[in-house]
């Protein structure tokens, strides 16, 4: 796995890149981050056998965008404001907000969350959203950290014995496929107007 650490991320191809314009910046994408970490919680797409959030596909792709370290920002900038009773979370509700709702069957993928930012900010800061790919490749592993520790995080809460793979994985893995091959296409087609911008 070729991580040399010497690309841009998407984030870093316009506006400053230095300076206090830079900080502005960097204030600016994680206020846009959380706001479309927080819509995209909420939208749900018709689909069997679950409807499809486009939570994970927010979360993964903004990791590319943002990179590792802007990335993290952003995302416990997320869990803070859920963390603050804010209806940002794709199940959250007016009887079922802040950490309430965080430390219940959510939590562990709320953690994976977190962790898969982190990794794809990584991967793409090694060019790995560059090519579709490589760029759907980042989306799987992205997924894997996510849901290993939200499966783990329901086999605590509710024991073991009981359908955790059912509950918690097998009906968002047609979604989750779909997703893929969105972020796969997406990123990569961004550098190409980027590119083609540059002249």
């Amino acid at each position: 796995m070729n991580l040399t650490m010497n690309r841009n991320v998407l984030a870093e191809a316009f506006g400053a890149n230095e300076g206090v314009a830079l900080r502005v910046k960097q204030v600016a994408l994680v206020v846009m981050g959380i706001a479309i970490l927080a819509l995209a919680a909420k939208i749900k797409v018709p689909m069997w056998p679950v409807p499809m959030t486009m939570g994970t596909f927010a979360v993964l792709t903004l990791g590319a965008a943002y990179g590792a370290r802007l990335g993290l920002v952003t995302i416990l900038g997320y869990m803070i404001v859920g963390a603050l009773g804010f209806d940002v979370f794709a199940g959250s509700s007016a009887e079922a907000f802040g950490l309430e709702y965080m430390m219940g069957g959510t939590g562990g993928y709320l953690v994976g969350y977190v962790l898969a930012t982190v990794m794809l900010g990584v991967l793409a800061r090694a060019g790995w959203d560059r090519t579709a790919g490589k760029m759907a490749g980042a989306m799987l592993l992205g997924n894997v950290i996510i849901y290993v520790p939200g499966l783990i995080w329901l086999g605590m809460l509710y024991g073991w014995d009981k359908p955790i793979l059912q509950w918690g994985l097998t009906p968002f893995v047609m979604g989750d496929v779909l997703k893929l091959v969105l972020a796969a296409l997406v990123l990569p087609a961004a550098w190409k107007l980027v590119g083609r911008a540059r002249g």
